[in-house]
């Protein structure tokens, strides 16, 4: 009965990708066949559902902090912050290192402000023109983004899928900042001389684009800007709890809306709950976002698959496939299983949440200590979803930049980190 439950949950996702449906139809599928299999198991409604906000409430200060976010990464487009930051990068567009400055910009960006979605909408789709412009090849060229969105994605003081993993396996998250950039050396530093080998190989041809001249028309463009982005490089440093750094970076930006791009204080919070809308069509596309109302379905996303958590602990609903784990235990150890584990769990649930609460509740027996579960599950589970074609994790990239799905090949570092960023002890 176990396995048909997991079957089933797992056609249901396969259903819905097939017809288009929002991933959350086949997450809330799922909880209906949990909830189910809960009563056949013998637990009362009342139980299911005490284990459901259990679920819920582990993640509860994650899910305030995702609603900070969204009104963080609002702010920081209508300050101007992020236009600033893109248009200084413009200048590094150089057509013999450009697969190289697309990684590393992209890297840079995510790490400020800690959403891949956001970086590939901004620095990427800029990059993704640039590169089209001097006649790079599409697939190395969104090959390099898609590494680089996955590189704060990861490990920044603003990730969301790191609050996560830092919730679900318990563990300090600034403590798991350190290691993360740590274990991210290694394959960082081999992927920069990958792309700038590519550079080279590639040939391209073009001059590079006058992105200041483009953010110009719509901001006034300062080094001003960029205090909402130091206050999240340097806070973290002094161990500042993350909702302090946030909100101390969003009263900056505000400021910055106010006093330097001469926003009309009254548009406040319209622009914190429902977003920033640029008045420049030609910037809409690479602008327009944030607000609390862009976290809603990341939030919601995040709650319902957590809500999964308890239940599955607390019912033989993964004995079965834990037994089958133990057999490519025996062959491959640890780390082969692992990985194994964690590119399964990123096919079936096609979302970085699932994926690294379904890896850790399958290998809780395997890595019994903490902060390695937190390390192997960044390093394997949240940039091996960027792999598969399926994942929103990476369609969704893929899809902004209008990039080939091959572009996947390119993306090195995502390769990289899964096979020399990490070790179980």
């Amino acid at each position: 009965m176990a396995l048909a439950t997991l079957g089933l949950f797992i056609a249901g996702l396969i259903i819905c990708l097939s017809l288009g449906l929002p991933l959350i139809a086949a997450l809330s599928f799922g909880y209906l066949l949990f909830f189910l299999y809960g009563l056949r198991y013998g637990f009362s409604a009342k139980k299911i559902a005490t284990l459901t906000a259990g679920g819920i409430w582990s993640v509860h200060k994650v899910l305030m902090v995702f609603f900070l976010i969204g009104m963080l990464t609002a702010s920081w487009r209508a300050s101007g912050t992020i236009p600033y930051i893109v248009a200084a990068a413009g200048g590094f567009m150089k057509p013999e290192i450009f697969p190289l400055a697309a990684f590393l910009l992209n890297s840079g960006l995510s790490l400020l402000i800690g959403t891949s979605f956001g970086t590939v909408a901004t620095m990427g789709a800029i990059c993704m023109s640039i590169g089209n412009m001097m006649g790079v090849n599409p697939m190395i060229t969104g090959g390099a983004i898609l590494g680089g969105l996955y590189v704060g994605d990861r490990c920044s003081p603003l990730s969301t899928s790191a609050l996560v993993v830092a919730a679900i396996t318990k563990t300090e998250f600034y403590d798991n900042l350190r290691r993360m950039f740590r274990s991210a050396l290694l394959p960082f530093g081999i992927s920069c001389l990958i792309y700038m080998g590519l550079g080279i190989w590639a040939g391209a041809e073009g001059a590079p684009a006058d992105t200041a001249a483009l953010f110009e028309k719509s901001y006034v463009l300062t080094p001003l800007l960029l205090l909402p982005a130091a206050v999240v490089i340097i806070m973290p440093l002094l161990k500042i709890d993350v909702k302090i750094t946030m909100s101390t970076s969003l009263i900056l930006a505000l400021l910055l809306c106010v006093f330097v791009q001469h926003m009309d204080i009254s548009t406040i919070p319209g622009l914190l709950i429902s977003g920033y809308r640029a008045g420049d069509p030609a910037l809409s596309r690479m602008m327009n976002g944030g607000g609390m109302v862009s976290m809603i379905m990341p939030a919601f996303t995040v709650g319902i698959s957590c809500s999964y958590s308890e239940i599955l602990q607390q019912t033989d609903l993964l004995k079965k496939v834990k037994s089958l784990i133990s057999g490519f235990l025996m062959k491959g150890g640890k780390r082969f299983t692992f990985i194994v584990v964690a590119a399964a769990s990123a096919m079936v649930t096609c979302n970085q949440t699932l994926s690294s609460i379904l890896t850790q509740q399958l290998c809780d027996e395997i890595v019994t200590d903490r902060e390695d579960m937190m390390i192997a599950i960044e390093n394997t589970t949240i940039v091996m979803a960027s792999l598969i074609p399926w994942s929103i994790a990476c369609s969704v990239p893929l899809s902004t930049l209008e990039a080939p799905t091959a572009s996947i090949l390119f993306a090195c570092y995502l390769y990289l980190q899964p096979l020399l960023g990490w070790k179980l002890k």
